[in-house]
């Protein structure tokens, strides 16, 4: 079976969650025999050492399929509008194209498989980028009538495609991500937990949050409650707070509500962290907090479970479903009561301990090898069908 991936979004920014799905997922494919598997993507005019990193999937046993003429952003700018078919830059000898990230263009041969995420563009649209709501708008409704199969990461996020977009059940199949538990443990010394706290500059104890800085993951209200707990305790009571991750949209205001004079020092903003540092500093933090406004699935968390560290988690929308009863959850639209879930976990020492187990017993659901297998499923039933 000859399978294409639509692999553009390896030559973006820094990976964050839907790159790393589509990494695993590649890798996962690949390592069947069954399967000839191919890179999809528009080379022109991308960065050098981008495109030389994309080589090691030919490790894999990946043949890359660049398309040189023709930029992405040319493409992108054009479909939409003059169907320009994706087969005149791919070929058309693949039995499936498998794309990761929303949507499909026009003029795709052979099967076509889509993730859709997530319906946050729609169901919370003053959270996502004009520009990103925009494009969806105009593409992703005619993207899942282009598609056999939609695939999505939860159940939540099948009602919701059902409900915003009216695609039919029979066509979206619920494929939950994994989490690289060969990176994500809780295994990790000491002495390397230290040293990659110190190359964020953290020191001491910290309560931890790890994603990109936007106003969906519920930021502003979660610095809120913590200077709420700064007010009536003692600051030097109180662990640090540490934002990691890189600038989304529309951040400067999470940034200022962490200059008040009661905050400095308090409250720490690292950057985007690199990939092998993350489990280092989720291993090393008293726990991990997610008070997120809307998630598809939500993967933060589950790493931090898989690095033995307790769960803060907004109830809402996916959040509840993939965690179960392994965290302790907040209103998110409550300072108050995000305030009150930090105090919790803070001052319940047998608490944390609880959270701990039933965190390492929640990630046993979520193997990449689970997700790889569903897809084989769907990929062997599109081929029969």
């Amino acid at each position: 079976m000859k399978i294409a991936f639509e692999s553009q979004l390896f030559l973006k920014g820094n990976k964050t969650g839907i790159a790393w799905c589509a990494d695993n997922l590649i890798r996962g494919i690949s390592k069947s025999t069954d399967y000839e598997c191919q890179l999809n993507y528009f080379s022109k005019g991308c960065d050098e050492e981008k495109l030389a990193a994309m080589k090691e999937y030919q490790t894999v046993g990946v043949t890359l399929k660049p398309c040189r003429f023709f930029k992405a952003a040319w493409y992108k700018l054009v479909w939409p509008f003059l169907p320009l078919p994706y087969r005149w830059f791919f070929g058309g000898d693949c039995q499936i194209t498998q794309f990761f990230n929303f949507v499909i263009p026009p003029g795709v041969k052979g099967k076509k498989i889509t993730i859709v995420h997530d319906m946050a563009h729609l169901a919370c649209r003053e959270t996502v980028r004009l520009k990103n709501r925009t494009w969806l708008d105009l593409t992703l409704k005619q993207s899942c009538r282009r598609a056999d199969v939609v695939l999505t990461v939860s159940e939540f996020s099948k009602s919701e495609i059902m409900k915003y977009l009216k695609v039919p059940e029979a066509k979206i199949k619920v494929m939950y991500p994994g989490v690289d538990l060969e990176l994500f443990h809780n295994g990790y010394a000491e002495e390397a937990i230290e040293r990659a706290k110190a190359k964020y500059q953290i020191s001491g104890e910290y309560i931890l949050y790890l994603g990109t800085i936007e106003p969906r993951k519920n930021l502003q209200r979660l610095i809120e409650a913590y200077e709420l707990l700064v007010r009536s305790k003692k600051a030097e009571d109180l662990p640090k707070l540490v934002l990691a991750g890189g600038k989304g949209w529309l951040c400067d205001d999470i940034y200022q509500a962490a200059e008040k004079p009661e905050l400095q020092d308090k409250v720490l903003f690292t950057g985007y962290i690199d990939e092998q540092d993350s489990p280092l500093l989720l291993s090393g933090a008293k726990f991990f907090c997610f008070p997120s406004l809307y998630e598809g699935f939500g993967m933060p968390p589950i790493e931090a479970m898989a690095c033995g560290t307790p769960v803060l988690a907004g109830r809402a929308a996916s959040v509840p479903e993939v965690l179960g009863e392994c965290a302790v959850y907040v209103d998110p639209f409550s300072t108050e009561d995000i305030a009150d879930g930090i105090g919790r976990i803070l001052n319940d020492e047998d608490l944390q301990a609880h959270l701990r187990t039933v965190g390492l017993e929640c990630v046993k659901r979520y193997d990449w090898s689970n997700s790889v297998r569903t897809l084989r499923e769907i990929y062997e039933r599109l081929v029969q069908s």
